[in-house]
């Protein structure tokens, strides 16, 4: 077999040959020790799956620590055209420059790829060591949006030239009295957009519907901030009732029955229309999900949030289920095909090359960007296996810790123990 890069019909489909080129950045710190794992892994369970018939061609693409010592740039072009090319790919943790023209390498690769959906599952794993009582409870699905909000780096210092012109433009529409300390003030801009929101909504809602699961939340701080975060709600539920209508039943539905006729004939309507296998589209207050995380986690499924709400929310949920360490991401536009998965825990620099680190969020990462490309025989099998080592409480330091009578895992051999799981992982019936 000869690799081939994936591609995208004019359908909108990906195109995905048996032996495929993927892209990879080890990454900075520990990236190298959780690649190598993760990687090992992927291709064990490609083989066992697959018996020769598939595999990937991994293609190392530069960025962070080395691109930098190899090329001067932290994000050479040819990295940014390589991710361009070859639509999916994976990365490790990277380091943010100090003192450098990129704020964050992350951030860059998503508003240079148009990556707009951040997509971060969030699951308990038998066994995982949690601060919550039930963290079997939740089971989300986070769609961040990942191109607009303040993470735009629309922002001046107080002391900058344009601070001043900004200050001097509240001045000439009666908002100045607003700033309290006007000479050190520094600003920051929040753009949010229509288009930009409902791209986002429309993929977590036509996710809900593709996986047959129950809601939508739309999270939002919209009771401050009327424009940008009520406008994230506002265009969302616009978009639910007129894209998704014969598909969804809109909280906004529900308060108009209510109105109309009275609260009992608005529960009967919302009972049926969620009998019937419509989803549930509501949405509540940033600070209140926060609550709602650790008091009421089974009464959420899909969340749809802005950039901002999205960082919080993930480290959130995260640290219910086991921590950053074993939580997955992924960056996608379902448009143009182009996806960039990675781990989203830190580059933990005082740990690298010492093999001690949990590599599961790079891992399961891998595991989204096999479901993304189609294989979920192998998704799946991974998927198990992991949770077997897990059960068997043969785990890395992190995990270690903080169980009773675990055997204590380098991150290889933690990765070879997974291995050694394939074999007893039934090979997942799922067609591919």
């Amino acid at each position: 077999m000869t690799p081939t890069k994936i591609t995208m019909n004019t359908a909108g489909q990906l195109q995905v040959p048996d032996y495929c080129y993927i892209p990879f950045i080890e990454g900075d710190g520990i990236g190298p020790d959780v690649w190598r794992a993760s990687k090992a892994v992927m291709d064990a369970a490609i083989s066992h799956c697959y018996k020769g018939k598939r595999k990937i061609e991994w293609v190392e693409m530069l960025a962070g620590e080395k691109a930098f010592n190899q090329t001067g740039s932290w994000l050479p072009a040819e990295t940014l055209q390589m991710a361009k090319d070859y639509l999916v790919s994976i990365k490790g943790p990277l380091t943010t420059p100090v003192g450098g023209g990129i704020r964050s390498l992350n951030v860059a690769l998503r508003q240079e790829l148009d990556l707009y959906v951040c997509m971060r599952p969030v699951h308990w794993f038998q066994g995982v060591p949690s601060p919550v009582r039930h963290p079997e409870n939740v089971d989300m699905v986070i769609f961040r949006e990942n191109t607009e909000d303040i993470y735009a780096g629309i922002e001046f210092n107080y002391d900058d030239p344009k601070a001043k012109l900004l200050y001097e433009f509240l001045e000439v529409n009666n908002l100045a009295n607003k700033v309290r300390f006007p000479e050190t003030t520094s600003f920051g801009i929040k753009p949010v957009s229509k288009e930009g929101s409902q791209r986002l909504i429309r993929s977590a809602i036509q996710y809900a519907i593709d996986k047959k699961l129950p809601s939508v939340t739309l999270v939002h701080k919209g009771n401050i901030m009327k424009f940008t975060e009520g406008g994230f709600k506002n265009w969302g539920y616009e978009l639910a009732e007129t894209e998704f209508a014969d598909a969804v039943y809109t909280w906004g539905q529900w308060e108009k029955t209510k109105k109309e006729q009275d609260e009992a004939a608005a529960n009967k309507e919302m009972k049926q229309a969620l009998s019937s296998g419509k989803v549930l589209i509501k949405d509540v207050i940033a600070d209140n999900f926060l609550q709602q995380i650790l008091l009421a986690p089974k009464d959420y499924s899909v969340i749809a949030t802005l950039n901002l709400n999205g960082d919080y929310i993930s480290d959130a949920l995260a640290a219910a289920v086991g921590g950053i360490g074993i939580a997955p991401g992924a960056n996608i536009n379902y448009t143009t095909g182009h996806a960039v998965f990675e781990a989203t825990h830190g580059t933990a620099p005082k740990f690298a090359n010492t093999d001690t680190m949990n590599p599961s969020s790079l891992l399961l990462s891998g595991v989204m960007m096999l479901q993304y490309i189609g294989w979920n025989r192998t998704a799946n099998t991974i998927l198990e296996a992991l949770k077997t080592t897990i059960k068997r409480k043969r785990v890395t330091v992190d995990f270690y810790n903080l169980m009773h009578d675990a055997t204590l895992l380098k991150t290889s051999e933690f990765a070879q123990e997974i291995i050694k799981s394939l074999d007893n992982a039934p090979i997942s019936e799922l067609i591919d």
